[in-house]
C-alpha cells in the first residue's frame, strides 16, 4: 500500500513536538503555541516534550509524526533548525518554503522557533489548514468594559455549551476587553444567534460595541449621533483622554477643548475651582472633580465635559490619601456624576485604567 493511501486512512491530524533542555521544566513558550493554536480553531492530538540531546528519541518522534499524523509542528531553538530540516526533508521527500512550511502533498510540517521571531504566523498556519480541510470561517466581535474575569469566563463557558464549534479569543487592556468570535459558516444562523444572545445577556451592562472599535471611537459615534460637543479637563491623566479622542479622524466635529490642569493654581484660574474646596477637601476629591467639570462646562458651554483628578503614584501627595485614589466627573448637559475608584497596580495601570473608565462612563451616561 502506498504512503498516500496510508495517509488517507489516518484520523489523527495534529502533533506538536517541543524540543527543550531537559534540565529546565518550564514550558511557557510551548503553552503560548498551544493557546495560539486553539485560538485559530485547531487542536493538537498529541504533544510531546523531547530533550535536545536524545538523538534516538528525536528520530523516533519525527518518524511517529510522519507515520501517524497529517500535520507535524516543530517548536525548537533556532540552533536545531538546519539539523531538523535536513532530516525532515529526507523523511518527507519535500522541501521547506521561506516561512518554514513543508507541503509534501498529503502532509504538512510547520517550523516554529522558541528563541527568535518567527516569519511563520498563526494566520499562515490557519490559512493552510483551512484550505486543506475546506473550512471557512466568519468572525464577529464584542467589546466590553469593566467585567470581572470570573463572570466573563462563566458567560463564555455557557455560550460554548450552545455550540462547541464557536471559538472565543479574548484580549484585555486596562479593563477593556476585545472578544473575537470565530465560527464556521456551516453552522446555522439560529445556533449562532443563540450563542450571541448568551454572551449579550450575560454581559449586557458592560457591552459598548458589537464590532471591533475602541471606546473612544464608540464615544465619538455617539457624540455625532447626539450632535454633542465634548471638552476634557485632566489632572493626573495628563491629556490621555484627549489624546485617545483626537487620534480619531473627524473628531473636530465634536471635540471642543482639552485642558491639563495639574496645579492648584491652574485649577483655580482655568476652571474656577474654589480655593476653599482645595483647602478643605484637597485637589484629589469628589468636590474638586465636580468643580473642574462644572467650570469647564460653564466656560465653554460644551454638552459633555469630563474631569479627572487622582493620585497615580508612585508616592502620595502628603495628604494621607492612598495612591490609586481616583475621581472622574462627567457632566452631560446639567446632569453631573462623580465616580470614585481605588485602583491598584503601577502608575501606568492607574492612569490608563482611569482613562478607560472616564471614556466608558461618559459613553454610558450619554447613551
Amino acid at each position: 500500500m502506498s504512503a498516500e493511501k496510508v495517509s488517507s486512512f489516518r484520523t489523527k491530524k495534529n502533533c506538536l513536538l517541543v524540543f527543550r533542555n531537559k534540565k529546565i521544566n518550564v514550558f511557557d513558550g510551548a503553552e503560548g503555541v498551544i493557546s495560539a493554536f486553539s485560538g485559530i480553531g485547531y487542536y493538537f492530538d498529541k504533544i510531546s516534550y523531547i530533550a535536545y540531546d536524545r538523538a534516538e528519541e528525536i528520530v523516533n518522534a519525527l518518524r511517529d509524526g510522519k507515520t501517524n499524523y497529517e500535520n507535524l509542528y516543530i517548536f525548537c531553538p533556532f540552533t536545531m533548525d538546519n539539523t531538523l530540516k535536513a532530516f525532515l526533508t529526507a523523511l518527507y521527500s519535500s522541501e521547506f518554503d521561506g516561512k518554514g512550511i513543508m507541503n509534501s502533498g498529503t502532509d504538512h510540517v510547520f517550523m516554529l522557533y522558541s528563541d527568535k521571531e518567527n516569519e511563520l504566523s498563526y494566520d499562515d498556519i490557519k490559512s493552510v489548514l483551512d484550505t486543506k480541510y475546506g473550512r471557512k470561517y466568519e468572525k464577529s466581535y464584542i467589546k466590553i468594559y469593566g467585567v470581572s474575569v470570573s463572570r466573563l469566563n462563566s458567560v463564555i463557558y455557557q455560550a460554548k455549551q450552545k455550540c462547541a464549534d464557536v471559538d472565543f479569543s479574548i484580549s484585555e487592556s486596562y479593563g477593556d476587553y476585545r472578544i473575537e468570535i470565530t465560527y464556521p459558516n456551516s453552522i446555522s444562523k439560529e445556533v449562532f444567534d443563540s450563542v450571541i444572545r448568551t454572551v449579550v445577556g450575560g454581559l449586557n451592562e458592560n457591552i459598548y460595541a458589537m464590532d471591533d472599535i475602541s471606546l473612544a471611537e464608540r464615544l465619538f459615534q455617539l457624540l455625532k449621533l447626539r450632535r454633542a460637543k465634548i471638552s476634557v479637563a485632566e489632572s493626573f491623566t495628563g491629556g490621555g483622554i484627549g489624546k485617545k479622542l483626537v487620534e480619531i479622524p473627524g473628531i473636530s466635529e465634536v471635540y471642543c477643548e482639552g485642558l491639563n490642569t495639574y496645579s492648584d493654581v491652574s485649577k483655580i484660574k482655568r476652571l474656577g475651582v474654589k480655593q476653599f474646596t482645595l483647602d478643605r477637601y484637597g485637589a484629589v476629591s469628589e468636590q474638586t472633580a465636580y468643580e473642574m467639570a462644572e467650570g469647564l462646562r460653564r466656560e465653554n458651554g460644551s454638552d459633555v465635559c469630563i474631569a479627572t483628578t487622582g493620585l497615580a503614584g508612585p508616592a502620595s501627595d502628603g495628604s494621607q490619601k492612598p495612591v490609586g485614589l481616583v475621581y472622574i466627573a462627567v457632566a452631560v448637559g446639567e446632569d453631573f456624576s462623580v465616580f470614585e475608584y481605588n485602583l491598584g497596580g503601577s502608575r501606568e495601570n492607574v492612569t490608563n485604567t482611569a482613562i478607560n473608565l472616564a471614556l466608558f462612563h461618559t459613553y454610558k451616561l450619554l447613551k
